[in-house]
């Protein structure tokens, strides 16, 4: 570990992480509004503010368990020192910037953690990662959307089947306005889950220099700082992506809608209460085609979808090659 890390090296790295912590809002506001935008319940500009309220204040809901797994369950603490966090936040942030411009809804917390196995391995080879903690992530990687679509499926039908008498002005007017809750549900639970993965950056880094003590704990600070980076993010929003998330996987309307944001913030809520760093993407696009599906196969638009997967089986090599790359540059750079 660098002990002697200097206050301002220390500064600038957490002000990385933050600047992550706010890409990771600005690329992933899709999820938390792509529906009720699509669904034309908000506007965009008010959506975002929803949005990133329910982002702030995600903290006060759920516990810390997420931070726990990124900080001591992805790679070996021991290991981890200023050059190997910023190399994982250079990897992470640079494919987040390629897949926002390109209008790919990847996944921020993937790239989080390809970054820090990129790094991790390039300064202490493959015994670095922690494969427990690996394990359950890539887990989660095929399961939270899988889950999601699942859950989307069940409330379509049990929705459909409960509103079966109900004209169709009826059931769209309620929906509309079940979906303010819907979506508040979603943008909690992707604040409480993606925040935390910047927390558990942070707070290693602390801990790595001996700031924390002997225990890895996560400082109130870190939690409202990462809370407010994530919230600021949200409110400028990412367009490109609200566009593919909200209207070219599927139509939706209010009743679907509701169905996978509550799909998806069910997946969240467990997820996050579990300690496991899931892809909220992941677990909206699922939710959304599983609503999609509901209907008939061929409302989906399988090629979106497709390119979407392919996305999602590169973020974590792809970010840990620019990590890996970026430690080893810092290393000849040093030297």
């Amino acid at each position: 570990m660098d002990a002697h890390l200097g206050l301002p090296i220390l500064v600038g790295l957490i002000g990385v992480a933050l600047a992550f912590d706010f890409l990771n809002g600005l690329h992933d506001a899709a999820n938390s509004i792509a529906t009720i935008v699509s669904t034309r319940v908000l506007r965009p500009q008010y959506a975002v503010f929803w949005a990133a309220f329910f982002n702030f204040v995600a903290f006060t809901v759920f516990g810390l368990h997420v931070a726990q797994t990124i900080g001591t369950g992805i790679i070996d603490p021991a290991i981890v020192d200023a050059q190997v966090i910023f190399a994982a936040l250079v990897g992470a942030i640079v494919w987040n910037l390629v897949t926002w411009a390109a209008g790919i809804p990847s996944s921020s917390s993937h790239a989080l953690i390809g970054g820090l196995v990129g790094a991790g391995i390039a300064k202490a080879g493959i015994s670095a990662a922690v494969w427990s903690g690996l394990s359950k992530t890539i887990l989660a990687i095929v399961l939270s959307p899988f889950v999601g679509l699942v859950l989307a499926m069940i409330l379509v039908a049990i929705v459909s089947w409960a509103s079966v008498r109900s004209t169709p002005f009826a059931v769209d007017r309620a929906f509309r306005i079940l979906q303010f809750a819907s979506a508040s549900l979603y943008s909690l639970g992707h604040g409480g889950n993606d925040a935390q993965k910047t927390m558990g950056i942070i707070a290693v880094l602390l801990y790595s220099q001996g700031h924390l003590g002997g225990d890895f704990t996560v400082p109130f600070w870190v939690v409202l700082s990462c809370q407010t980076a994530m919230a600021l993010g949200t409110l400028l929003g990412g367009w490109r992506i609200v566009r593919t998330m909200g209207l070219r996987i599927t139509k939706l309307n209010p009743m679907q809608g509701f169905c996978a944001e509550t799909g998806g913030a069910i997946t969240l809520f467990l997820a996050t209460f579990l300690g496991v760093p899931v892809s909220t993407t992941h677990t909206i696009t699922g939710a959304i085609v599983g609503v999609g599906a509901a209907r008939r196969a061929s409302a989906v638009r399988w090629n979106v979808a497709g390119s979407i997967v392919y996305a999602w089986i590169f973020t974590i090599p792809a970010s840990a090659i620019v990590s890996a790359a970026t430690f080893w540059l810092v290393s000849v750079l040093r030297h």
